[in-house]
């Protein structure tokens, strides 16, 4: 296969006003191996944060002691995704992932909307991580005896250090998220080694994986908060012009996090499951989800594990929140390059390398979206982190169906011979698996946000439509703006997405 240079940036202007610059003053670079892609998309993922909070809650209100075959399930549902993700990332050699991958696909104007959609998923699920992580922070503090202050300090202070760390070259990102996520893993892994030696609270079985008990209680919710403990391992496209061998470095990178963070979840919530008891599962969570792994580390690792947990879930949201931070400066640089931000967010640091005037604007994002919750004095989980990762839940989902229609699209009407598994087969499996998913989060997305009345039923209030209007408002506003474009600009119109001139087998 031969093709022009899909990195050429085009002879037309960069954005309205701007001068074309130099490609190196605009391109990224670097020499990521698989190793160090997947240590970032695996720490946005937050093992550590996703088996002690997500876990609990999914089995609570899910499918009980079968909640831990959900993340298999949700594992396989992906891996179909992954595989049009992956094809395309070969054909389509650029960085920006959904926003690249559905403007190839599905032309620009759908290109626009999921870029917008994209920076409203990864802005609300890191949002969503600060005012957890302040909390959580503020509570380990006091516990310790020092200062009671108010969380949305401790968040501030995390959005600084974030941005200093995104503000310089990937690979440092990368070393830092690698030590953090060798930790949580480890703890959780040698949580796991000491309930299986000394064989659990009512010895080791199957239960979780058994049919009936895979397909009691709420089987869709279980599986609906299992995805969610998945965002974020598809970002692996965005960090292409940054790795060694793209074309090999991104599609391996793309599988290895995806299995090790299915097997990891599946394997962990067993576990707990099997460290507290199949038969007091469901009452131990009623009493409180969020102390559940702290409960069954300080049982089998005594209370200094409990110490270690504890500290490691703050060091777990940590390295979710730069890896999110990385992700988002990194579809802003993308989009300027597209012409639809800023020329300066396009901008790469002379020594780092790095996006960082877009990781400047992001921290700022961060920090007055923060200051504003602080100001209406939102709960930083029961509002905050509840209400912005249900809307970062939804919209990944709809983000993911659509680069299945995109890969379907892009294939079949370029005629591309890349086999029928990849183009056809995988990605139609995958949109329906998805397709199904979507369904069950907008029946239950009241929930979500915990809009429900005093009995825990769902409610379509003002809450949940003032949010869905939100989650409706931007990626309309990514088919404005193309329309837009199109209208009083077309040179910049054409460079939002980049055709590839000739493709030849």
């Amino acid at each position: 296969m031969t093709t022009a240079d899909p990195t050429a940036l085009p002879a037309g202007p960069v954005a309205a006003g701007a001068v074309a610059e130099a490609p190196r003053a605009r391109k990224l670079s670097g020499r990521l191996g698989v190793g160090s892609i997947v240590f970032m998309v695996i720490a946005a993922a937050a093992p550590l944060t996703v088996v002690g909070g997500g876990f609990p809650v999914g089995a609570l209100l899910g499918d009980g002691i079968g909640a831990p075959t959900m993340y298999t399930v949700g594992g396989v549902i992906l891996l179909f995704f992954a595989v049009g993700l992956s094809t395309m990332s070969r054909y389509v050699p650029k960085p920006g992932a959904f926003f690249t991958y559905v403007g190839y696909g599905l032309g620009r104007p759908l290109g626009l909307a999921a870029a917008w959609l994209a920076m409203l998923t990864y802005t609300t699920v890191q949002i969503a991580v600060y005012g957890y992580v302040g909390a959580v922070i503020g509570g380990y503090v006091a516990s310790l005896g020092g200062p009671t202050l108010p969380w949305w300090l401790y968040s501030l202070a995390m959005i600084a250090i974030v941005g200093l760390l995104g503000y310089r070259h990937i690979e440092l990102s990368g070393k830092v998220l690698g030590v953090f996520l060798i930790c949580e893993v480890g703890v959780v892994l040698v949580l796991a080694a000491v309930i299986v030696a000394t064989g659990g609270a009512e010895g080791l079985s199957a239960a979780p994986f058994h049919p009936a008990n895979v397909m009691s209680g709420s089987p869709a919710l279980a599986l609906m908060f299992s995805l969610a403990g998945f965002i974020g391992f598809e970002s692996t496209a965005i960090f292409r012009d940054e790795a060694k061998d793209p074309d090999k470095t991104i599609p391996r990178a793309t599988y290895t996090a995806l299995v090790i963070i299915a097997v990891f979840y599946t394997f962990a919530s067993w576990a707990l499951v099997m460290g507290i008891g199949p038969s007091h599962l469901v009452a131990e969570l009623a009493k409180d989800p969020s102390a559940f792994i702290s409960t069954v580390t300080a049982r089998y690792l005594g209370p200094v594990g409990g110490w270690i947990v504890n500290t490691l879930m703050i060091t777990s949201m940590f390295a979710c929140v730069l890896s999110f931070h990385n992700v988002i400066t990194r579809y802003q640089h993308s989009m300027s390059n597209a012409s639809v931000l800023p020329a300066a967010l396009g901008k790469v640091h002379g020594t780092h390398r790095s996006p960082h005037l877009s990781s400047i604007v992001q921290s700022i994002t961060a920090a007055v979206l923060t200051a504003a919750f602080a100001l209406f004095h939102l709960d930083p989980v029961l509002q905050v982190f509840t209400w912005f990762s249900g809307i970062s839940t939804f919209a990944i989902v709809v983000l993911m169906g659509l680069t299945c229609l995109a890969v379907i699209a892009y294939f079949a009407a370029k005629r591309i011979r890349a086999g029928v598994w990849k183009t056809w087969v995988a990605p139609v499996v995958g949109f329906a698996g998805l397709a199904a998913v979507g369904v069950v989060i907008a029946e239950n997305f009241p929930l979500l946000i915990g809009d429900a009345d005093a009995a825990g039923n769902p409610v379509f209030g003002t809450l949940t439509l003032v949010f869905l209007g939100v989650m409706a408002a931007f990626p309309v506003f990514g088919l404005v703006q193309a329309a837009v474009l199109k209208a009083r600009n077309p040179a910049a119109y054409s460079n939002v997405i980049d055709t590839i001139s000739t493709i030849e087998q």
